[in-house]
């Protein structure tokens, strides 16, 4: 080859390669500052992958009751280390926790709902005593709740649970926000998956899809206590029986790289603790429990994380501690922290993590009130109890109280509501259950009576009761008691329209009973008194507060001396006569009330005995702090005429001149009035109702024309000292009334009198 061609060609590339250095340094120096804001953005695109191909993260979250508060502190954790989770998995109360977070809520929203809620009220299914019907208030007076027994085709039944967990589901609802929108699984920004067992298969049944309230409600059903879910032909109870830790659940639901479990369970009482029926069945699903437990801990990895707060003995049922409990689950997070800030991300990114979570909630109006189909009672009978305005914003709280108020009636295993929004209207869809394990019931009920200067008093109680004998809701009710004053009662309770305004209530009556009968402090006869009445009566339900009633009422009363040191006669009086009777009761217990107030006002009027007897009371109790302060009053007297002896004011006996006998005082014209302080010592266990109070009162009396006592122109005096509470029995007193002279009388009374 020639070399000056070769040279020559050598020329003309360097030539070339230096002019195209010329324009690539042109070029770049046109274009630098486009160069420079594409490799920031490479920069910053390189940052975000960095933070999308971070770890996948479950949090799963195990059932412990009480104990999983401690979920809180862990979620409070992992918030302020930012560590974004790409699902979240619960059992139980730890289902509470996760739908909670799940559904947007954040750990210090948790404390703050958990710290307003009632937790003794939440675990009692019965309406606030005032919000109650007349009709429910007359059972709940002389019957012990909870001894229901139903009577159906296939035999005596009875309630699936202690409690039917109505004012728990409508806590949950208000916690996920149900009372603004439909809150279904399946469309809440972080995955979730709850757990619960099929009670009628023993296989686990695991919440993907459907109504987040109600899946909570279902996953925490404790066998016993609570009365299980019916979902899609599935009766659900609490998961914990088959996967209090579900771990492979988490691995289904969002394929994760790294779990982060936090096992809550109760450990195990020793054998010398198991002791009775409720702690054999407890310890019995703490076994169930711990067994799955054990499995699941099985297979986690190493790259996993594992906590376990030192809850101790902390107890499942002690939810009124959960602050103690979710700041142990802080600290049980706090040990792991160098494990849990290797997943970490920036504040911007878990900023929109978090926001893309969060769920709005606006007012929401409604537009349409819908009732759920029912196969024996009324639509209107329910729409009557809901104040709900149709175009208004939805009032939560009043929802709330009209719905338990309806639970309250016994009519329905659970009462609850949902929000539907087809198109442009809202519709809140009242969702009422009738009872499916009955409409007719037996119920119990029992008194023992014991005072110093009058012996001891026995007596047990049963009932039949048949609801909604027809669509307006026709009752049928007879009562017996045996023992030292057997009786019985039947009567016939009939509204005339669907909201049973008004009502006719055929009745008849008969009891006997022994009556000391005394002059001053000395016990000179004893008589036995039957008083039996049969009536017709036309009246008025005034809301849930009372009852008004006219009625006709024929009187058969006979009284013979038992046991007498002076003649005093035998009697046996028939007459008829009018009755009218108001009755008003928004007290919020009938025993040991510590708030609201009571009254009763009737007038009796017989032309055939030539007498009216007017008869009125009223009690109050006013809430201070720890302490109660109550009081009650009666005056009856008669309007013309003198009221005869069986009919007349009677006093004396435990609250009504305590340091006299019972009924030692019979007079045809009497004033009496009580003011009682009450210090509250205690309260009942989770889901029994009351508390325990120490009590002192002072009573006064006034009396004109005593048939029994001597004239006295000044006041009779009395006060009162005693230790009572409401109990799973009844209401119970031990109690020493007392007299400036030196008279006293000793009380214990347990049962539903």
């Amino acid at each position: 080859m020639d070399c000056r061609y070769w040279k020559k060609n050598i020329r003309a590339k360097q030539k070339l390669n230096w002019v195209a250095l010329f324009f690539f340094l042109l070029g770049g120096l046109v274009h630098y500052p486009a160069l420079a804001q594409q490799s920031i953005e490479k920069q910053s695109f390189e940052s975000q992958q960095h933070d999308q191909r971070a770890p996948r993260i479950a949090l799963v979250l195990g059932g412990g009751g009480a104990r999983g508060a401690a979920h809180i502190g862990v979620l409070e954790v992992l918030e302020r280390e930012r560590i974004p989770l790409a699902c979240v998995v619960g059992t139980s109360m730890g289902g509470l926790a996760a739908g909670a977070y799940a559904a947007g809520l954040s750990p210090a929203e948790m404390r703050e709902k958990l710290n307003k809620a009632d937790w003794t009220d939440l675990f009692l299914d019965s309406a606030d005593y005032s919000q109650l019907g007349f009709r429910k208030k007359r059972v709940s007076n002389r019957f012990l709740s909870g001894t229901e027994l139903g009577l159906t085709k296939r035999g005596v039944q009875i309630k699936p649970g202690v409690i039917a967990g109505t004012k728990i589901k409508l806590f949950f609802n208000l916690l996920v926000g149900a009372d603004y929108a439909a809150r279904n699984i399946e469309e809440m920004p972080i995955p979730l998956a709850l757990v619960a067992t099929d009670i009628g298969t023993g296989e686990k049944f695991v919440f993907k899809k459907g109504s987040l309230p109600m899946a909570m409600r279902a996953s925490m059903s404790v066998p016993g206590l609570m009365t299980p879910i019916d979902y899609e032909g599935h009766k659900l109870v609490d998961g914990g029986l088959v996967d209090n830790l579900p771990v492979g659940v988490a691995r289904e639901l969002c394929n994760p790289d790294i779990i982060i479990a936090v096992n809550v369970g109760t450990p195990l009482k020793p054998a010398e603790e198991i002791d009775s029926l409720l702690s054999v069945t407890t310890q019995m699903i703490d076994i169930l429990a711990k067994q799955n437990v054990a499995q699941s801990i099985s297979t986690l990895r190493s790259q996993d994380i594992y906590l376990e707060p030192a809850l101790g003995d902390f107890s499942a049922a002690d939810f009124l501690r959960y602050k103690t409990a979710a700041d142990i689950g802080k600290a049980a997070a706090e040990a792991k922290l160098d494990k849990l800030k290797q997943y970490s991300v920036s504040e911007s990114a878990y900023a929109d993590w978090r926001h893309d979570k969060k769920s709005s909630q606006e007012p929401i109006r409604i537009d349409e009130i819908a009732i759920s189909p029912l196969k024996d009672q009324s639509p209107e009978y329910i729409k009557q109890h809901i104040r709900q305005k149709i175009q208004k914003p939805l009032d939560i709280k009043n929802l709330e109280q009209d719905l338990i108020r309806l639970y309250g009636d016994g009519f329905y295993e659970n009462v609850d509501y949902s929000i539907e929004s087809p198109g442009e209207k809202n519709i809140l869809k009242i969702n009422a259950r009738e009872a499916t394990w009955s409409s007719d019931y037996f119920i119990f009920g029992f008194d023992i009576n014991n005072e110093y200067r009058q012996g001891t008093n026995f007596d047990l109680r049963a009932a039949y009761r048949s609801t909604w004998i027809n669509h307006h809701g026709g009752e049928l009710f007879g009562s017996m008691d045996i023992g030292s004053n057997p009786g019985f009662e039947v009567e016939l309770y009939q509204p005339l329209n669907y909201r049973q305004t008004y009502f006719v209530q055929p009745s008849l009556y008969r009891k006997s009973e022994m009556v000391n009968v005394f002059q001053n402090d000395e016990k000179i006869a004893e008589y036995e008194v039957v008083r039996a009445w049969s009536e017709l009566a036309l009246g008025r339900n005034l809301g849930n507060f009372g009852q008004m009633k006219f009625a006709w009422r024929e009187y058969d009363i006979k009284s013979t001396s038992d046991l007498s040191s002076v003649e005093l006669g035998n009697s046996h009086d028939k007459f008829g006569g009018s009755l009218f009777d108001i009755n008003i009761d928004r007290r919020n217990r009938l025993h040991f009330p510590s708030r609201g107030w009571s009254t009763q006002i009737s007038y009796f009027e017989s032309t055939h005995e030539g007498y009216g007897k007017l008869s009125s009371e009223f009690n109050f109790a006013y809430p201070l702090d720890k302490f109660v302060l109550a009081g009650r009053a009666s005056y009856i007297r008669s309007v013309f005429g003198q009221l005869p002896a069986v009919d007349a004011a009677y006093l004396g006996g435990f609250l009504n001149l305590s340091a006299f006998a019972s009924n030692q005082i019979i007079a045809d014209n009497a004033l009496y009035a009580h003011l009682r302080g009450e210090r509250i010592i205690g309260r009942m266990p989770l889901g029994f109702n009351g508390d325990l109070r120490l009590g002192l009162g002072l009573e006064a009396a006034k009396l004109k024309n005593a048939y029994t006592f001597d004239e006295t122109d000044g006041w009779l005096n009395s006060a009162v000292i005693y230790l009572g509470g409401e109990t799973p029995l009844g209401p119970a007193y031990l109690g020493i009334g007392f007299a400036d002279d030196g008279k006293f009388n000793l009380y214990m009374q347990v049962g539903a009198h």
